[in-house]
């Protein structure tokens, strides 16, 4: 079932600025963010292959990070850039000990 009446409506983070550290982090994030994608399609019994397949669990995604088209990478640091920008713009600190 469709819910054709969904509008997404994320808060709007525009006004936000990160640090250098904080976008150091975020870079981090999506490493990470990759990486635990990456584990969960393996465990799903996917393996590494030149095109997408869906039929065969196929993708060639399954490289480290670093080895990723500049396109699947930006990806993953949105979602962790943006995640960064929704904390401080609630409010919260984010500091390294």
């Amino acid at each position: 079932m469709k819910n054709e009446t969904y509008r997404p409506t994320p808060i709007d983070t525009a006004d936000v600025v990160l640090s250098a550290d904080i976008v150091e982090l975020g870079e981090l994030i999506a490493k990470n963010t990759h990486d635990v994608w990456a584990v969960g399609r393996i465990a799903q019994g996917w393996t590494y292959g030149d095109m997408r397949d869906d039929l065969k669990k196929e993708t060639p995604c399954l490289v480290p990070y670093e080895a990723l088209p500049e396109s699947e990478k930006e990806y993953d640091r949105n979602t962790a850039m943006e995640t960064l920008k929704l904390m401080i713009k609630l409010g919260y600190t984010i500091t390294k000990s």
